[in-house]
């Protein structure tokens, strides 16, 4: 991973928006898309930056993970519209499917590293609420009925 990451600083070193550009490709990179501590202190120390200002950047931005991710991901408009058309229970009941713990210490990760769920503040498709995001597809109007069959749709298509 050191050597890709020599070669990503190399090529896009100077421009702008670099960081975000460097850390965006060492991300998509890794089998499990997500940023590990010792990539991001690699980064810090080949860019002569301090380690804290790679760990904000990292931290700051919703499309940086620093947790591994599952093999498909869920997301779950949290917004206002979403919110008072029932994406909690959306939430609560893809969490309670798929084996993950809702509170805040958990990971958003199945154990068997397959799936992720995440929240999203909102994704500006309000009309459509209740939104989710399912391996980057936006569904509209999704009830607890139409999210299983689509988690489970999601699923085939990529296991076959």
């Amino acid at each position: 991973m050191e050597a890709f990451i020599d070669q990503v600083i190399a090529s896009r070193s100077g421009r702008p928006g670099a960081l975000l550009a460097i850390l965006e490709a060492v991300q998509n990179r890794h089998p499990q898309k997500y940023l590990p501590e010792a990539s991001l202190r690699y980064i810090a120390a080949a860019m002569k930056i301090p380690p804290a200002r790679i760990y904000s950047v990292a931290t700051f931005y919703a499309l940086f993970n620093l947790q591994p991710q599952g093999e498909h991901t869920v997301c779950i408009c949290r917004g206002t519209a979403c919110h008072t058309r029932g994406s909690r229970s959306l939430l609560e009941s893809v969490r309670l499917d798929l084996g993950i713990g809702g509170g805040e210490e958990d990971s958003p990760t199945s154990p068997d590293g397959r799936y992720t769920v995440r929240t999203v503040a909102c994704f500006g498709q309000c009309a459509l609420a209740p939104v989710v995001e399912l391996d980057h597809r936006i569904c509209g109007h999704v009830n607890e009925r139409t999210l299983t069959r689509e988690v489970a749709a999601m699923c085939e298509g990529h296991d076959q």
